[in-house]
């Protein structure tokens, strides 16, 4: 008797709850793996060896004549977080430009329109020229739908663990705060957020523009992290094995790695 009135209880429990919305169910387009996110603190050594390298200095490697360079952080990113390289850009001879994003949570569909309006002004006041792109994480993959929307805008775009592939496999920890970001829809500082936004589900532009794998005339690269405790570094390169170079660091420290200083000037230079 005790074991019927308990199951007529759950069955009435049952009736109440509300089906399934987690835009993540079914979606394949970014999946949960495993990576070594212990590897984020290791190398917490970078911006100090960054300092101690003659690259920080502009030594030893090719100089711009004030290209226009566009930079992009990373999902919970903020354009400080880019500024060693902004600096470091303008010694060696360039004309860097902050995102203007603000804190990079909300909708990316919107931040992308967002960054497009940068893009404009930077090829406005460089005279005309194309822009050069580096985008951190989530930042690369707002660069890429800009450049693929406006090919001729961008000269070249360079992804620092970008996972721009079909199959974006990240760390649990980083779809839980997707997650996080999407529950707080329409609150500052994600007031433009959608239900569906950091999935496949999605049908905004910077969404198909990802998952079409259309492609513009500008260049592209990618730098990956070796030791990415975030995201899958197979998620970050491209087919083309010549467009792609490993840096020996995490995920975070891709924005504060001499090596990785050195091959952004190197395809910034040359191409």
């Amino acid at each position: 008797m005790g074991a019927r009135r308990e199951g007529e209880r759950l069955d009435r429990r049952e009736a109440t709850l509300e089906p399934i919305t987690d835009p993540f169910f079914g979606d394949h387009s970014v999946q949960p793996v495993a990576t070594a996110i212990a590897d984020e603190f290791r190398h917490s050594g970078d911006w100090f060896c960054l300092r101690m390298s003659p690259v920080y200095y502009g030594i030893g490697v090719p100089r711009g004549s004030r290209e226009p360079v566009v930079l992009v952080p990373g999902f919970f990113g903020v354009d400080l977080t880019m500024a060693e390289m902004y600096w470091w850009l303008w010694r060696i001879g360039y004309s860097p430009y902050y995102s203007g994003l603000g804190l990079n949570v909300d909708c990316p569909d919107a931040s992308a329109d967002a960054l497009v309006g940068v893009v404009r002004r930077a090829v406005r006041e460089s005279g005309g020229q194309q822009v050069r792109i580096v985008g951190h994480s989530l930042g690369g993959l707002l660069a890429r739908s800009v450049a693929i929307d406006h090919p001729h805008l961008v000269e070249m775009l360079i992804s620092l663990g970008s996972p721009f592939n079909d199959v974006a496999r990240v760390h649990p920890l980083l779809i839980e705060a997707m997650a996080a970001v999407r529950s707080r829809a329409g609150q500052h500082p994600v007031r433009r957020m959608q239900p569906t936004c950091y999935s496949g589900h999605c049908s905004c532009a910077f969404t198909k523009n990802l998952l079409q794998g259309k492609h513009g005339g500008f260049r592209k690269y990618a730098l990956y992290a070796r030791h990415d405790g975030l995201v899958d570094w197979t998620s970050c390169i491209e087919t083309d094995p010549t467009l792609n170079f490993g840096i020996s660091t995490s995920h975070n420290g891709l924005i504060t790695n001499a090596e990785a200083f050195s091959q952004i000037a190197e395809r910034l230079a040359n191409g």
